[in-house]
């Protein structure tokens, strides 16, 4: 079956005129993951508001309701692949609004452990639904086989640009 012709169809087309000598085929892949992140997140981002969140904070968020343990901020950094300055910056906020408390652990003091408060766990529980069923209506175009073959294509690409140790 042959495939409509989309923007980013029309983009390498238009670089074929200007600079015919330049192998653009990458496009096709780059160019079409970065506008599906963008549509994605602008749609998915209206979910995550509605639960006073943003993106940044609810990856945070989830990333430690599904650590099940308090963990080092350093470990939050690898999880949401955030700067250490953007995680404090955000530790520091969400501990202000009662979603998340911070200890000194135990063995080491000098290091932190972070975990979420009962608040941030009802918050995260409530709204990670609202965002999966948010996901699920933007892929019902896709048939599961669709689905499961890009899934599968962009694990490889994943795993071709981070290389085989990044997966934790």
């Amino acid at each position: 079956m042959k495939r409509t012709p989309d923007l980013i169809d029309a983009a390498r087309s238009q670089w074929g005129e200007v600079h015919p000598e330049i192998d653009t085929t990458s496009i096709d892949v780059i160019g079409r993951v970065l506008r599906a992140a963008a549509v994605l997140r602008r749609r998915l981002d209206t979910t995550i508001s509605e639960g006073g969140l943003n993106r940044a904070e609810f990856d945070l968020l989830c990333a430690l309701r599904r650590s099940g343990a308090a963990v080092t901020p350093g470990r939050l950094n690898e999880l949401t692949v955030s700067s250490g300055a953007a995680t404090t910056k955000r530790l520091r906020e969400l501990t202000d609004r009662g979603l998340l408390e911070r200890s000194t652990d135990q063995r080491d003091r000098r290091s932190a452990r972070v975990r979420l408060t009962e608040q941030g766990e009802r918050l995260i529980d409530g709204l990670f639904p609202r965002v999966m069923d948010a996901e699920q209506a933007l892929l019902a175009g896709l048939a599961a086989r669709q689905r499961e073959s890009l899934a599968g294509g962009l694990a490889d690409l994943l795993r071709a640009m981070e290389g085989p140790g990044e997966a934790h």
